[in-house]
């Protein structure tokens, strides 16, 4: 998950009619007016269905949370976490995670949180240092000591230390992680962080006068809060009026306006930015998405691939193109989207009828269009080379006159997930770090390919996250065993 470094352009595309947001006059009198105006999104409720949490994927930084052995540092294919099962920890169920660039954090329906990965920037929420170290031989070649025991603490679901206990009836409704930075959103719509924020030149902070946030803090800026999410190094905040926030950093323009070098600290404050009567927030590592009440989407941030599902007045894309503000989006609007789910440089959206929308870059395939089946509208590199896809198209699974339809996606950094409206699971991407799910690959994954193992064989998948190199995915056991082999052979036959 690390960011390419490209020459910044200031001017954002406008094409095909895209327009700005509301004025700075508006967001004034908005704000000057907050506690008249009237609640237009509802609080969450805390989950309550169990889940059975799978990993896989490349875990050298304790990624997925299989204990301190190194033969867990590869898993190819998903494997049941045996630590997060409901009877490892005291028969409650995980009921939902969020999934970091390096750290997971899973919420059990007891209201704890739990926590692994690295934790170089204290986002697992508790101490990790007396962990049993496991001293190198001196006489082992350097070359072996990628085959050491990892960080015990680190490597073992643990619970996050001092997170507050509110009311009775005040839960941990949904989880955010960034690369750096780990945050809870209670059903009052206070949010809790911890961890810090970096940038391009290291560490940025994690408020102006804390660098680094050791044990959960309540954001006081923030109130009412229904949704919470995470890219790289930024959060974003949607609260009851309709009305977006975002911190961290900026310097891809992820938070919606321009930051001054001299002010960057101000950035690590929660600050609305112009968005007002919004359902619905995402971002990936460096671009950001918001849909309203009357169904039109906005995006800001990098842009660079089309990540943003917007080119130039000429159609074209430049290195280092910004969108510098919340920025009106034509094709994206009025197709009834439900989810989006982004990655570094790519995008996938899931429409309301079940169908998956990608665009972004292409050369890691993590968009799922087979070569042979890019669009008119897929733009070129100087010597001719596929460079990505800028424009939202629909992507197939399986036999294309199939009727597969979605309910959830996921993104990793070059990865990308779709689970059927019946719980199977489809991969396709960066292949390299066992990501997708697929087992041993010789590249990449170009188009969805269904996940075929024993451990998820008759699960259910809800739930589904990956980080920059492994994933995580959780489902329900399938109890029915003829409904489930009926399902097996209905997806043998769209394969085919």
């Amino acid at each position: 998950m690390v960011a390419l470094q490209r020459k910044r352009k200031e001017d954002s595309p406008q094409a095909n009619g895209a327009k700005r947001t509301k004025s700075a006059a508006t967001s004034s009198f908005i704000l000057h007016s907050y506690s008249k105006l009237p609640d237009v999104n509802e609080f969450k409720s805390a989950k309550t269905q169990p889940l059975d949490v799978f990993v896989w994927g490349t875990g050298s930084m304790c990624e997925l949370g299989l204990g301190p052995s190194a033969s867990t540092k590869e898993v190819k294919r998903p494997r049941l976490n045996p630590y997060l099962t409901s009877e490892k920890i005291g028969n409650k169920g995980i009921v939902d995670f969020a999934v970091g660039g390096m750290h997971v954090l899973a919420l059990d329906s007891d209201n704890g949180v739990w926590s692994w990965g690295t934790n170089d920037s204290k986002v697992l929420g508790r101490d990790t240092s007396g962990a049993k170290e496991v001293l190198k031989d001196m006489d082992q070649d350097e070359s072996e000591d990628e085959d050491g025991d990892l960080n015990e603490a680190e490597a073992t679901p643990g619970l996050v230390e001092n997170l507050p206990k509110l009311a009775d009836d005040v839960k941990v409704v949904q989880l955010a992680a960034t690369d750096n930075l780990s945050a809870v959103l209670y059903s009052n719509g206070d949010v809790y962080a911890w961890g810090t924020f970096r940038c391009n030149e290291g560490e940025l902070g994690f408020l102006k006068d804390i660098k680094k946030q050791v044990t959960p803090k309540k954001i006081t800026q923030l109130h009412n809060v229904v949704q919470l999410v995470a890219g790289k190094d930024h959060l974003l905040a949607l609260d009851s009026k309709g009305i977006v926030y975002a911190w961290g950093n900026g310097q891809q323009y992820q938070l919606g306006r321009r930051i001054l070098e001299r002010h960057r600290l101000s950035s690590l404050e929660p600050q609305q930015f112009g968005l007002y009567n919004i359902k619905y927030i995402a971002s990936g590592d460096f671009h950001c998405f918001a849909i309203d009440h009357n169904d039109k989407v906005f995006a800001w941030g990098l842009n660079q691939f089309g990540q943003c599902a917007l080119t130039d007045s000429n159609g074209e894309l430049e290195d280092g193109s910004l969108i510098t503000k919340p920025t009106l989006i034509p094709s994206l609007s009025d197709r009834n989207i439900v989810e989006f789910a982004c990655g570094e440089h790519h995008t996938l959206a899931l429409t309301s009828d079940g169908n998956v929308l990608a665009w972004g870059r292409y050369d890691m395939k993590e968009i799922g269009i087979p070569k042979n089946e890019l669009p008119e509208s897929t733009y070129k590199d100087q010597h001719g080379k596929e460079r990505s896809v800028p424009v939202p198209t629909v992507i197939h699974f399986g036999k294309r006159e199939s009727k597969v339809k979605a309910k959830a996606i996921g993104a990793g950094s070059h990865h990308s997930f779709a689970i059927t409206d019946d719980g199977m699971v489809y991969a396709w991407g960066f292949g390299d770090t066992y990501a997708p799910g697929l087992g041993p690959l010789d590249g990449d994954v170009e188009k969805p390919t269904r996940i075929v193992n024993t451990a998820t064989k008759y699960h259910d998948i809800q739930l589904i996250g990956a980080g920059g190199q492994f994933s995580v995915s959780g489902g329900v056991k399938i109890t029915d065993e003829d409904k489930a082999e009926d399902r097996l052979e209905k997806y043998e036959e769209i394969d085919e």
